[in-house]
Formats: C-alpha cells, structure tokens, sequence
C-alpha cells in the first residue's frame, strides 16, 4: 500500500477519504439505476397488464425478500461468474467483472425494488382522473405518464425518494465484503494495521454521517423547490417506509 512507507496518521486519513468518492460514486449509480428500473415498473403496476403487474410483483418480492450482503455474494459469485465465464469463452481470455461494478449493479437492481413502489405510491396518491383526461385530449398512453402524471409523481417522492437515500447509502458499507475499496474496506485495513479500532470506525460514522446529511439536504431543497402548492406528499412512498421498518 502506498502509505505504509510513511506511514502516519495523516496519511491514513487521507487515504480513507480518498474512499469516499467510490462511496459516493457507488451511491449516485446506484441510486440512478434504481429510477431508471424503479420508474417504468412503477407504471406498469399501476397501467400495465396483468402479466406485467405480476412480473414487477416478482420482481420486488425478491430483491425485496433477500438481505443485501446475500445478494452481493449472489451476484458477484453467481451471476457475474457466469459472465466472466461467457466472455472468456467468447475472447479467449479471462475476462474479469470490477467490484465496483458488481456492487453497483446489485445495489442499484435491489434500489430498483424499493424505488418502484415509491413511485407506485406516488402514482397512485394522485387524482386517477388527470391520466384518463390526458388521454381524452389526445395525448396516448406514454405520452400522459411522460408529460402529466409522471412529472407530479416524481415530486411527490422526493421525501420518501430521500429515505431511500440514507438507507442505500447504510447498505453500500457491506461493499468491502468483495473488495471494493470505499470507506469500510479501508477502514477495516487501517485498523487492521493500527489496531486502533474506535478511533477509525468513529470516523467512519461521522463520514457517513455527513454523507447522509448533506444528501437529505440536498434532496431537501429539491423538494422545496419543485413544491406545488396543493399537492400533498402523505399518501407517497410506502416503500421506502416498508424498507426502513
């Protein structure tokens, strides 16, 4: 490692906060992945067929019904070692999957579950007749969740949107466990070389800490800003309640 030369406590701080963009890399993707996949299954469980309403059911029982350090192992050893096989077989040479990207896709599919059901929430806390309105006027069927009821509903989940946040934020600690280099993974090497175990994983908490504070802010002023007038948020997000229950 390239601090153990010089080895201080400076040096072991800075290479700690260096993990703290992969942190939040990792949770920016995520948290993408999860709107992107969350959004058009929220809509199909409220406009779509039955069978789409009964695969996005599927869906979100299982990333829903299994722990998240289950699904890391799930993935990385599983489904991304088949891959790695494919490819290799295909290049004719080995072809390896990042952590990093393991991690990602794993938390951002498991955020997808959750995601969808705020946004199910939100969809269905608004006034169904603007979507048959929408219709009545001409716009089709993509074009009134593009343009009417999508936009609202994104409004409306933004607090539960936040929770979501925190908690996916918690979750990404459990990256370290296939090597991914965020902050755990070099918090558990400073203590391992120190020994110091309360000082470093105090910082560890204060480092999430403000990670969670300064993103529920953030998140916080978006919805101030986007706030229309008479439109609630109470009957939004269960999911994300589900999650943190």
């Amino acid at each position: 490692m390239p601090f153990l030369p010089d080895f201080s406590f400076y040096n072991a701080i800075v290479y700690i906060f260096k993990g703290t963009s992969l942190t939040v890399a990792l949770i920016v993707g995520s948290m993408l992945t999860g709107l992107l996949v969350g959004l058009p299954m929220a809509a199909a469980q409220v406009y779509g067929p039955r069978w789409a309403r009964y695969l996005v059911g599927l869906y979100v029982w299982f990333f829903r019904g299994i722990p998240i350090l289950v699904l890391l192992f799930l993935f990385y050893f599983g489904i991304f070692g088949v891959v790695e096989r494919f490819l290799g077989e295909i290049l004719g040479r080995k072809v390896g999957v990042p952590p990093f990207v393991a991690t990602l896709a794993t938390l951002g599919l498991t955020s997808a579950a959750y995601q969808s059901q705020i946004f199910r929430g939100a969809i269905l806390s608004l006034h169904q007749g603007q979507y048959k309105a929408a219709l009545s006027l001409g716009f089709t069927r993509v074009g009134a969740l593009a343009h009417v009821i999508l936009p609202q509903a994104l409004r409306v989940a933004i607090p539960a949107w936040a929770n979501e946040y925190s908690i996916l934020l918690k979750d990404s600690a459990l990256a370290y466990v296939l090597g991914t280099m965020e902050i755990m993974a070099r918090i558990r090497q400073m203590v391992s070389i120190t020994h110091m175990h309360v000082p470093f994983y105090v910082l560890a908490g204060l480092i999430y800490y403000a990670l969670t504070w300064m993103g529920i802010r953030a998140l916080k002023r978006l919805e101030e800003r986007t706030r229309i007038p008479g439109l609630g948020t109470a009957d939004a997000g269960g999911g994300a309640n589900d999650r943190a229950a």
